[in-house]
């Protein structure tokens, strides 16, 4: 009889950038939001994922593939001056323990995801909120008549 032999699920991190991104677009479809993925701000900044609410509420999400993208990624706190609310999305297998706490945290996969704290809610000005509406249906537009 043989032993068994330990096999250990390894993902790539392009496989998991995309399997967390769409989990994490999956939920905010979920939660009422429409999202958009890799969303160019006026700071210079690019948006994992961005989502627009009912009500005009603003979600960005921020996708981490592993320890690593998150060490070397400082740039998270300046998002924050472009939504409501903050998110970190990552895998299950992450150590959520690093992260910061004032974001929200998601857990996704490829086919979900599921809020396990919830972000701080910082309401953005009347201008800048219509002025990243009107952005952002523009690009959601524009995409369309891509392909």
């Amino acid at each position: 009889m043989t032993a068994a032999v330990p096999l250990e699920l390894v993902f790539s991190r392009p496989e998991t950038t995309l399997s967390v991104t769409r989990g994490a677009a999956r939920l905010l479809m979920d939660l009422g939001y429409a999202p958009l993925l890799e969303v160019c701000l006026p700071n210079g900044r690019r948006a994992d994922v961005m989502g627009v609410g009912r009500r005009g509420d603003i979600v960005i999400c921020e996708v981490k593939s592993g320890v690593d993208d998150y060490r070397v990624d400082r740039k998270w706190q300046e998002y924050g001056p472009f939504c409501d609310a903050f998110y970190f999305a990552v895998a299950p297998e992450f150590p959520q323990g690093i992260l910061p706490e004032e974001p929200g945290l998601i857990v996704a996969d490829g086919f979900g995801g599921a809020v396990v704290r919830e972000a701080g809610l910082t309401p953005l000005a009347p201008a800048r909120r219509k002025a990243l509406t009107l952005a952002f249906a523009r690009l959601g537009a524009l995409r369309t008549m891509r392909d």
